[in-house]
């Protein structure tokens, strides 16, 4: 039998929240010989629900889905008032105990985190949520311990996101434990994106903060040495680019970065070499790639900024995403 997907909705979700979710379990119907997953899209009254984006999902009533039957429940992001609002419903209260209990994972993407916490289903978990409610949910609910930086924590059969395109990579996770890695990458593939990133990575992209940091003339500059890595990159080259003197050019990008044009490009470069170290790719293949040259000088600049060696953070990464959820949570 497919399992049961269950995503709640509400007034005012974040409709990326709940369709990138489902479009991954889509996809990974249309892999399959026969269907894996059966999704709905519930909210307490069922019906109509209107979005942030003004968007209407159409979604069954709560309580026409058997708690009992789920096997992943997600809490899409949203508006904070409202999901607050939903714990004080004692139909959905008791319906969310009861999924929680037997539910194989259960969890939120983005805000959704709020709700659960509210009706004390994270006391004592590793999670994370959006950036900007972070800092709100560690202080009223000391006991959830609140990862800022992941874009996902997988904590035994707990599963959240950091919100929005985020829940992609959850669900993409989720895929590949049931159906393996090839299955999820094809997924990826079929949705176009630029790559699956793991969980450790952070919500803070190094290149948007850089581009949000530097303004204008020098964030395009920027998006441009992301995609040229692999290319020298020195000052010459970059104020050239700019049609600037050397001395003009480094003077107003360090003034518009907070940081020289060498560590803003080696910043740039590990940012890509974590991203690969979570591929099969070697430690050469890497290092040309985001642009070190060699393996050596790969594995000194990652572990004078990192503290650890490439093969060290890729070993420990692996073995964790190698542990079963179940494990985890022992």
């Amino acid at each position: 039998m497919p399992k049961l997907v269950v995503i709640l909705v509400y007034d005012d979700v974040q409709i990326l929240d709940v369709t990138g979710p489902a479009a991954v379990f889509a996809a990974a119907n249309d892999a399959c010989a026969s269907p894996h997953y059966d999704v709905r899209i519930v909210s307490p009254a069922g019906g109509p629900v209107k979005s942030s984006s003004a968007a209407v999902l159409m979604s069954d009533a709560l309580a026409g889905v058997a708690a009992e039957d789920v096997a992943v429940l997600l809490v899409a992001g949203g508006d904070e008032d409202a999901l607050l609002k939903l714990a004080e419903q004692p139909e959905l209260r008791s319906w969310m105990e009861r999924a929680h209990q037997g539910a194989a994972r259960f969890g939120s993407v983005c805000t959704g985190a709020l709700l659960l916490a509210r009706l004390g289903l994270l006391a004592g978990r590793k999670v994370a949520t959006h950036w900007s409610a972070c800092a709100w949910l560690a202080q009223h609910f000391p006991e959830v311990r609140v990862d800022s930086e992941a874009l996902y924590v997988e904590d035994g059969r707990i599963w959240t996101s950091a919100g929005v395109t985020t829940g992609i990579d959850m669900c993409l996770a989720m895929v590949e434990y049931d159906l393996g890695a090839s299955a999820a990458n094809r997924i990826a593939e079929r949705l176009v994106l630029y790559a699956r990133r793991p969980g450790y990575q952070s919500q803070f992209s190094p290149m948007l903060r850089l581009q949000s940091r530097a303004g204008a003339p020098f964030s395009d500059l920027i998006e441009w040495m992301a995609a040229h890595l692999d290319e020298p990159l020195d000052v010459p080259q970059l104020a050239s680019r700019m049609a600037m003197s050397e001395r003009s050019f480094y003077r107003r990008f360090t003034d518009a970065v907070g940081e020289t044009p060498a560590r803003m490009v080696e910043t740039l470069r590990l940012d890509r070499a974590r991203e690969l170290l979570a591929t099969p790719a070697s430690l050469k293949q890497i290092a040309a790639q985001a642009g070190f040259g060699t393996a050596g000088r790969l594995s000194k600049a990652f572990e004078r900024r990192f503290g650890v060696s490439p093969q060290l953070f890729r070993e420990t990464r692996s073995r964790e995403t190698r542990r079963r959820p179940e494990e985890r949570e022992a």
